[in-house]
């Protein structure tokens, strides 16, 4: 357990800026910063972050927290995990006590993965590094054949598996580690023969995968032995931590350089990745051999638009790795591609070129996607006519993939020179092409029948009698009321308006008035969350006093995160509307805030006491029909019908309305 003080220096320390920057690319606007969201795609960005309330919304699909779980939510990890993953990163020191059996059982398996992992990560740089076979295997090729240096060593955590079969996994069962987690991360399994455990990665360089917050979630093995029928990669498997399909390697060291520069690069192992980070160039990345995905794109887009792939001179895999480019296109990024004299890869590229060498390679042989790709195609054609229109179709369908019109018709003016082919026949072939592939006549009919279910739903609706008694969306049920109270006390109840009580005005405080209400009749809110909400809000109101704004931060930090979350929709919902100027040209009358609240104030109170009374009175009604009730629970029965009866005529008496 994390004790509340620690908590709250962690929130004080937490700059949500510096936090979010580490995953998300964010861009200043006015006040906030704004990015596309890392949590839906989208092209256009309503993911907002504001510094001076510390927290996040996006305006697209409508998650928002501060920076704990903003952590919480992006790295699928637990309440008291997100707390420790920011306080390691403000040097805040969290001491808990002594975990109990209970609380060993109740730490999940992902949490005891990430455990053994990073343990795991430690155990063979040590090796690598203290060991007689370590340093004379392992070192030896990391430092003389490879080139790198301790730094770059320590920096990724580079280590070495000892040749005995079970060395590693002994240590670890020897460290308290469980068995079943050596299985589940794929650090050892079981030979058959005998049931006993071997380590997957014995008798090779080990090259740990970091998430995108550092954590270790999977390894790399390379042999050194050259006997051909030993795999040369030996990689962990997927699990609960570990989804090769979503990790990029080297993004969590090269994610702030590839902010900086706009733009990221592309390799494609391991060695290529450390070799070019040693040599200066720290916005590399690499799909660690594997082939490109939707998912390590998207990942990327979260911290640039711009993408430049680096191929190998003799790479043989070129022709698949240009399926990667058209998947990369169809995310709406932009592909420059270089290729690097046959003798080289980036590895040794940038082993033998200075810093300055490569950048200045980079950007003086870069091309277009398109050129380069037609020109590659071209040349493995040659002149048969077959072959060439062949090629004409991948060009197409590459060029189909992107997204931004007036892109897509430049592409489509140069692939027609360079392919001397006629452009409205690219036009018209890219057209149908995009036509088929983007499903717009199923998307017509798709829309056509939400219409007419609606209109279905609607008819429905007008003519059936609601129930105001079970939650819904609806304005006047009682969650919906419970949420519209929650926001009156959290954006306005330190203000006052005015009510008429004869002749005359008086001045009401909206906090007050909501409690005192509440109060009268005893009634706590249903919603378990904003009952958290309203209590935390009245015993801060109750020690300020009428009249001062109970701050945002203790909703917005609240050591409940579904209690920030919520406190978030409330403060952001509506912040985005803004009425039409030409409401005012047509003097048309908008309502001021204080019209608002004393219109909408009075009424939420009223509604909302006497739905909870009516769901009481009915409640009751119930007990009485029970044919086990005892004369002295009728009689209570009756007494608290007759309250709830008075109680709900006063309200009707001063709505000016009945309540049947």
């Amino acid at each position: 357990m994390i004790d509340r003080a620690t908590i709250d220096r962690i929130y004080a320390a937490a700059d949500i800026v510096e936090i979010i920057s580490d995953y998300v690319a964010l861009k200043k606007k006015g006040t906030n910063y704004q990015a596309c969201c890392p949590f839906h795609n989208e092209k256009t960005p309503s993911f907002v972050v504001s510094p001076s309330k510390g927290v996040y919304k996006c305006f697209g699909c409508g998650k928002g927290g501060n920076a704990v779980t903003f952590v919480m939510e992006h790295e699928g990890v637990s309440y008291p995990e997100a707390l420790k993953i920011v306080a390691k990163r403000y040097g805040i020191e969290i001491e808990e006590r002594e975990q109990t059996e209970e609380d060993i059982q109740r730490n999940n398996n992902r949490e005891s993965m990430f455990a053994l992992n990073g343990w795991a990560s430690e155990y063979f740089a040590k090796y690598l590094m203290g060991s007689t076979e370590g340093r004379s295997v392992g070192l030896s090729y990391f430092a003389q054949k490879r080139g790198f240096t301790d730094a770059t060593i320590r920096k990724f955590g580079l280590g070495f598996c000892s040749a005995d079969g079970d060395a590693m996994s002994m240590a670890a069962l020897s460290a308290g580690y469980k068995e079943e987690f050596l299985l589940s991360t794929g650090l050892a399994f079981k030979r058959e023969s005998d049931g006993r455990l071997r380590d997957r990665f014995r008798d090779r360089v080990i090259f740990p995968v970091h998430n995108i917050s550092g954590r270790v979630v999977a390894f790399g093995g390379r042999t050194l032995r050259t006997d051909k029928s030993v795999a040369k990669y030996q990689n962990s498997p997927e699990s609960e931590i570990y989804s090769k399909k979503r990790e990029l390697y080297g993004l969590f060291f090269a994610k702030k350089a590839i902010q900086q520069q706009n733009y990221a690069i592309m390799v494609e192992g391991y060695t290529d990745v450390i070799s070019m980070h040693q040599a200066g160039v720290e916005n590399v990345v690499s799909s660690s051999g594997t082939s490109l995905t939707v998912e390590q794109i998207q990942l990327l887009r979260r911290f640039t638009r711009n993408i430049t792939v680096i191929y190998d001179g003799d790479s043989a895999g070129i022709n698949a790795s240009l399926r990667g480019i058209d998947m990369i296109l169809k995310e709406g990024l932009n592909v420059r591609v270089v290729s690097l004299p046959p003798e080289h890869d980036p590895d040794s590229f940038a082993r033998t070129h200075t810093v300055s060498q490569v950048q200045e390679y980079i950007l003086e042989h870069e091309e277009d996607f398109l050129s380069f790709k037609a020109k590659l195609m071209l040349k493995q054609a040659g002149k048969d006519p077959i072959k060439r229109s062949e090629v004409i179709n991948d060009m197409v369908r590459s060029i189909v993939q992107v997204g931004d019109s007036i892109q897509r018709s430049v592409y489509i003016k140069e692939c027609a020179r360079i392919m001397d082919v006629d452009e409205n026949v690219l036009i018209s072939e890219v057209a149908r092409k995009r036509a088929i592939e983007s499903g717009d006549r199923e998307t017509e009919e798709f829309v056509r029948r939400q219409q007419a279910q609606m209109r279905q739903q609607q008819t429905h609706e007008g003519s059936a009698e609601p129930d105001l008694t079970k939650p819904s969306s609806g304005g006047s049920s009682l969650d919906a009321l419970e949420k519209e109270l929650m926001t009156y006390l959290l954006k306005s109840g330190h203000l006052n308006y005015q009510l008429q009580e004869g002749r005359q005005f008086v001045e009401v405080n909206i906090a007050e008035e909501i409690i005192q209400n509440l109060e009268i009749d005893g009634i706590e809110m249903s919603d378990p969350i904003l009952r958290e909400m309203f209590n935390t809000y009245k015993e801060h109101w109750k020690e300020q006093g009428v009249g001062v704004k109970v701050a945002e931060q203790y909703f917005v930090n609240h050591h409940n995160p579904e209690v920030c979350n919520r406190a978030i929709d409330l403060l952001t919902e509506g912040e985005n509307y803004e009425p039409s100027k030409l409401w005012k040209q047509k003097d048309i009358h908008v309502e001021s805030q204080d019209e608002i609240l004393a219109a909408g104030v009075p009424k939420s109170i009223m509604l909302y006491r006497s739905k909870v009374l009516d769901k009481m009175f009915v409640e009751q009604l119930e007990r009485m029909g029970r044919e086990d009730i005892s004369e002295d629970e009728e009689q209570e029965c009756l007494m608290i019908l007759d309250r709830l009866n008075k109680a709900r005529l006063a309200i009707a008496k001063r709505s000016e309305r009945l309540i049947l």
